[in-house]
């Protein structure tokens, strides 16, 4: 076995097992492992990915693998991690991994930094905690770096603020701004994972009840037509004006989180801002109010003054903890603020992850033959991988389309036509 940090090699038998029903529904991904087994696109390379270790990342370590590179990962959440598939990894597919679930920041920062012992040529980020890392604790590693690519909105963000003060040094591509990621994964994905976190963690229904959504973005809009599809009055709290417009024009009640804060009965972040709901929202809830976040990182819901305001705390189911107000009330936080579609569930479907890990898959490639090309900063993926990866997703779903006839290309491509 490779170097790693895992909680049980023993559970690598119901990992494998898991990690083969994922890949059952990830027909793109697995095209493209099989390529990459034949012409070794990444040979030689060595990748370090900081990534939420669940079996549809496995699939896409994988396909890495296969296409040449050796591999390391570190968890990009302390909740996420599935030790049974840490455990597969490692042991039947010779990935170097760091991650337990449930460990303390110390130990979080500690396996990312193993990950990056490896001294890696590409970098795989998921919140640009590994990114930053590398800009600011280990830069005697930045000239080996070719290049990255980055699966957050938060962490694109963080990239952007990076580029525009000089400070990155390297290309990175911004996966999640892709049409298959941020029209699938984000609105399809986390909009159904989101509420299954919920469900699976108070076991509540949802028809009836006010759910309030910070956030109107990919992310947002997915949450709030799933909850609406399940019965449950969704409010909508936004800053920007237009994203707001398309929420009340879409149906959905919109209002500042001071006004909704007073009738929500479950309330889920989808910012990637901190403190979206903090003590002035608490000290109005409702008793038995839900607070969940759906954002990458642990500062949406402002859980530092959640515990100030409380006289107790208890945990009253697996990921579900009460705190009581000093008059009573009762607020109920999830997965301790943290992502509450991985920590207590399972995160995306692995059919949608097939399109996000595909672009991963082809971007690290691309990476690998265009890199000496590409200046430091953030650049997008190529359109014609982000259309290719469309297209074999159909092909998967055995769903034709049609094709422009040489007139209507003409046509498209003349200005000379009248009306």
């Amino acid at each position: 076995m490779t170097g790693h940090d895992i909680a049980d090699p023993g559970l690598c038998e119901a990992g494998v097992r898991r990690i083969g029903w994922a890949d059952r529904s990830m027909p793109v991904l697995r095209s493209i492992r099989e390529r990459f087994a034949a012409e070794r696109p990444l040979e030689g390379l060595r990748v370090a990915a900081c990534m939420h270790v669940t079996t549809e990342t496995a699939n896409l370590l994988r396909t890495l693998q296969e296409g040449g590179a050796s591999v390391a990962v570190a968890a990009s959440n302390p909740l996420s991690t599935q030790d049974d598939t840490a455990a597969a990894l490692v042991a039947e597919y010779g990935v170097s991994v760091f991650a337990r679930a449930g460990v303390d920041m110390e130990t979080y920062y500690r396996h990312i930094h193993a990950a990056l012992d490896v001294s890696p040529h590409l970098v795989v980020d998921d919140g640009c905690d590994l990114v930053n890392i590398l800009h600011t604790e280990r830069v005697d590693l930045l000239p080996s770096v070719l290049g990255g690519c980055e699966e957050t909105t938060t962490g694109v963000i963080r990239l952007h603020q990076m580029a525009r003060e000089g400070a990155l040094r390297f290309p990175v591509v911004a996966v999640n701004d892709t049409a298959t990621k941020r029209l699938f994964d984000n609105r399809y994905g986390t909009g159904q994972s989101t509420l299954d976190g919920i469900m699976r963690a108070t076991n509540t229904l949802l028809a009836g009840k006010s759910v309030v959504i910070a956030g109107f973005g990919y992310c947002g809009r997915g949450v709030a037509e799933r909850a609406r599809g399940l019965g449950a009055r969704v409010i909508v709290t936004e800053i920007d004006p237009v994203k707001a417009l398309e929420a009340l024009l879409q149906g959905f009640r919109v209002e500042p989180m001071a006004a909704a804060a007073r009738h929500g009965d479950v309330f889920i972040t989808t910012t990637g801002n901190r403190d979206v709901i903090r003590a002035a929202h608490f000290e109005v809830m409702k008793d038995g109010a839900i607070l969940a976040n759906s954002g990458h990182f642990d500062v949406e819901v402002d859980v530092r003054a959640l515990e100030e305001l409380a006289v107790d705390v208890q945990r009253i189911r697996p990921q579900a903890d009460e705190y009581v107000l000093p008059d009573g009330r009762r607020l109920v936080l999830l997965c301790e603020g943290r992502l509450v579609n991985l920590a207590a569930a399972e995160g995306h479907p692995a059919a949608v992850m097939d399109m996000s890990f595909a672009g991963q898959a082809l971007t690290c490639e691309w990476l690998a033959r265009t890199h000496a090309s590409l200046s430091p900063g953030v650049h997008d993926v190529p359109a014609e991988l982000d259309s290719e990866i469309a297209r074999l997703k159909l092909h998967s779903m055995s769903t034709e389309i049609d094709t422009l006839t040489p007139d209507q290309e003409e046509y498209l491509s003349s200005w000379r036509s009248g009306s």
